[in-house]
């Protein structure tokens, strides 16, 4: 669940150079247009998102911090 005003890309930042389906990157500037989202939070918010769904692809169980 997005939470307005909720801050989602802090502490220390890095990058990371990505090959993404044209189609995918379309819909993610589409969001970003149409939000006060960037397109950074917005792919934040998904791979966090894909992190909690995924915590098996770590060999841990789910934690309630992205952080640990």
């Amino acid at each position: 669940m997005l939470i307005k005003g909720q801050i989602h890309n802090q502490g220390e930042l890095s990058s990371l150079e990505l090959k993404i389906e044209s189609n995918v990157v379309k819909k993610i500037e589409e969001m970003a247009r149409n939000t006060d989202y960037s397109i950074d939070d917005i792919a934040v918010i998904a791979l966090k998102r894909f992190i909690s769904s995924h915590c098996d692809f770590l060999n841990k169980a789910p934690s309630i911090s992205i952080d640990q």
